[in-house]
């Protein structure tokens, strides 16, 4: 079951430095929302504080709340290990596990939830996983050959699969397709259309194209200066932001006057 997730009042620190400031937003289920704004506002910083990636950093810490479906993630009592399989989170670079096959890849999470399961069943989590990343046809003859040996775009969508096989209900994607060529990019950004009926999507891009092209809706982040905190200047459907945003720096941004 996808999930919504509510942010109120974020801020989220690098031990003194206040790095973001004061984020508010409505992320809906089944939907596919793009984060953008120029390099070190803080997207991917709000990105990585929605499944508590961002205080693996040593001094890392937020304030304010971040609740999917109701539940605080924040809260005390919960486990920020049960919150990342819930969210899942896939990475600018392609990170296959360099000594496992493409079938254990895939496996790696559930194996890493250490749950016992029969060869049938394994099998079945690679094939849902594999075909829901569209990368079954391409290597279901070589399931045992290593995950490293597929292409740039194959690889990636190889983590989109890892990712999946674990049923999270939402997947944060941190510039998924920077490091890929056009034809790949283009294979994920149909994946992502198609991901969306089962999840809910968040996506840090900096290609403003890809935002337009694959969002539902838009939140454009900003910083009034170098060293001040990044913020969330605008938030709004896609086609509403980029034909007629309500705010003046996200129309000069999106024009390409500033970036």
């Amino acid at each position: 079951m996808a999930k919504s997730i509510d942010v109120s009042d974020l801020d989220i620190y690098y031990g003194d430095f206040l790095a973001v400031q004061g984020v508010n937003l409505h992320i809906k289920a089944r939907s596919v929302t793009a984060f953008i704004g120029p390099s070190g506002c803080g997207k991917s910083t709000v990105l990585r504080s929605l499944n508590r990636m961002h205080e693996v950093i040593p001094g890392a810490r937020v304030e304010g709340k971040v609740t999917v479906d109701g539940q605080s993630l924040y809260d005390a009592a919960v486990d920020p290990v049960a919150v990342r399989r819930q969210i899942g989170m896939v990475f600018q670079r392609p990170n296959p596990f360099p000594t496992m096959s493409i079938y254990e890849n895939v496996l790696a999470g559930n194996r890493l939830n250490s749950k016992k399961m029969k060869k049938s069943e394994a099998d079945d989590v690679v094939e849902r996983s594999l075909k829901g990343a569209n990368l079954w046809n391409e290597v279901k003859d070589r399931l045992d050959k290593p995950g490293m040996g597929l292409s740039g775009g194959q690889q990636q969508r190889l983590c989109i699969a890892r990712a999946i096989a674990v049923k999270p209900q939402v997947l944060l994607m941190d510039e998924p397709c920077s490091a890929l060529d056009p034809i790949s990019t283009s294979a994920i950004e149909d994946l992502i259309h198609e991901l969306k009926s089962d999840y809910t999507i968040v996506i840090v891009t900096h290609n403003m194209q890809q935002a337009a092209r694959v969002s539902d809706e838009t939140g454009f982040f900003n910083l009034k200066a170098a060293g001040q905190p990044g913020h969330l200047v605008e938030f709004n459907s896609t086609q509403k932001m980029f034909a007629n945003p309500d705010n003046e720096a996200t129309e000069a941004y999106i024009s390409g006057r500033f970036g």
